[in-house]
């Protein structure tokens, strides 16, 4: 490796560590409350229900887990790809796992805007190799007609049997 590609993988790092700086950043609660405007009141507050906050938050919070995690996958995949040092065989498979990953990604995306248009609140759905993970949001316990739905669903979008599904209040 020389000077120039040292140089540019650094600079790619310090460009990440801005990244998530940054993203950290954006993605901190919005939260207004009465003290922070000189006494007079809050028009603006996404706290208003600690239950619903804590659930919507551990939703946006392992989706943006996933997106993070297939954003860096993808981005090594794809270096991985461009190497002209790798051996063919290597950036075969990198190509391979490549396209099962944004495949399981769209697939997840598709099966959560399914599961939200068949009235469930919130969804996260994660996909690893024959196995799918549903959390969907829910105030009590899934009847036997939901987790039809839900596996349906899956199965549909995906052709895996393998579903594992669970809930948050």
């Amino acid at each position: 490796m020389n000077k120039k590609q040292a140089f540019i993988i650094a600079t790619l790092l310090v460009l990440i560590v801005c990244a998530g700086i940054l993203a950290t950043k954006v993605n901190s609660p919005l939260y207004v409350n009465g003290n922070d405007l000189g006494g007079q009141k809050s028009t603006f507050s996404l706290n208003n229900n600690k239950t619903s906050s804590s659930a919507t938050d551990f939703f946006v919070e392992q989706k943006s887990n996933r997106e993070h995690a297939n954003a860096t996958t993808t981005a090594n995949l794809k270096a991985l790809i461009d190497d002209q040092n790798a051996s063919k065989e290597q950036r075969d498979a990198a190509s391979k796992k490549y396209m099962t990953v944004t495949m399981a990604f769209q697939n997840e995306q598709k099966i959560e805007s399914s599961l939200k248009a068949k009235s469930f609140e919130e969804a996260v759905c994660t996909i690893n190799d024959d196995k799918v993970s549903v959390i969907v949001k829910s105030k009590e316990k899934l009847t036997d007609k939901q987790v039809k739905q839900i596996q349906d669903v899956v199965m549909s979008i995906t052709k895996i049997k393998d579903v594992e599904i669970d809930y948050r209040q």
